[in-house]
């Protein structure tokens, strides 16, 4: 069992630091709001910090999940952050999904300060993290990947090395540009079978078994059938990953032109109020 801080409680960060927890591991957390600190500890009785340096300090491993490049750089390498507190020979570990340009960045100044960091976005959502079965997509060395997997296993039922810092990160873009297609179509097809006067759910039924099967099939047709939103992946933060995706695209050249429409469709549900909606609720615009 390892030394671990978590840095990060959010609706995934929460769940994910409680499983290393529960496999044993001796685990101190960082929050911004304290209370939700507290709250964790008094859950799973771990140990609270007042700032990333001071949950870094001593520890074989700091894992983090927070919301963007900004908020990484600042519990990483800002003041009292958790790069000043972590000894040689630890592992950072960084489940946020953000650019892989700062998962670079932060690598090599880990390497300068002589610890691993492996960037590592997860996918799954909140019921993944809640269920132990996130899938994790990492960069890194070989060796610090090494070092960090047995401890990413407790919350993860895939987790695999994609290639060096900021091919996690690479990954998920990936993810994201896959699932974004997946939605919209899921959500024209409810759309149209409606329009057509079919019963939803008996086509869902039927074609669930074919080619048309995923994952938001599975788990999405029957809220957006029912028009509940108010759950699971909130629209703002998928235009936060699928303006990395872009920002990503327009550096290698990739040409993205479905991924970009599917964005604009995404800020019209925010201007329909869909802000902290799920991402299924694109079927809402077209039903609006």
């Amino acid at each position: 069992m390892a030394k671990v801080a978590f840095l990060g409680l959010g609706v995934m960060g929460f769940p994910m630091a409680g499983h290393l927890a529960a496999k044993g591991h001796e685990v101190t957390v960082f929050n911004r709001t304290p209370a939700k600190a507290e709250a964790w500890a008094g859950k799973f009785g771990g140990k609270t910090a007042p700032t990333p340096q001071a949950a870094a300090e001593g520890q074989d491993f700091v894992m983090a999940c927070v919301g963007n490049d900004d908020d990484l750089r600042a519990i990483t390498v800002g003041d009292g952050g958790a790069f000043a507190g972590m000894k040689r020979g630890a592992t950072f570990v960084d489940h946020t999904t953000a650019s892989a340009e700062i998962a670079r960045e932060l690598d090599a100044e880990a390497t300068r300060r002589g610890f691993g960091f492996v960037d590592a976005p997860v996918s799954g959502g909140q019921a993944g993290a809640e269920n132990g079965a996130l899938t994790v997509m990492c960069g890194g060395t070989e060796n610090a990947y090494a070092a960090a997997e047995p401890v990413i296993a407790a919350y993860a039922r895939m987790c695999k090395r994609l290639g060096p810092a900021g091919a996690g990160q690479l990954t998920k873009m990936v993810n994201q540009i896959c699932i974004a297609g997946l939605v919209e179509g899921l959500s024209e097809g409810i759309h149209f079978a409606r329009k057509a006067g079919l019963d939803i759910n008996s086509v869902v039924e039927v074609i669930s078994k074919g080619a048309a099967q995923s994952w938001q099939m599975d788990n999405r047709s029957s809220t957006m059938n029912e028009g509940r939103f108010d759950f699971g992946f909130a629209v703002e933060w998928m235009r936060k990953d699928l303006s990395i995706c872009l920002s990503e695209a327009r550096r290698n050249g990739a040409s993205l032109p479905v991924t970009s429409l599917v964005d604009a469709f995404y800020a019209e549900v925010e201007k329909m109020g869909g802000c902290r909606w799920d991402t299924s609720s694109l079927l809402a615009r077209l039903e609006r």
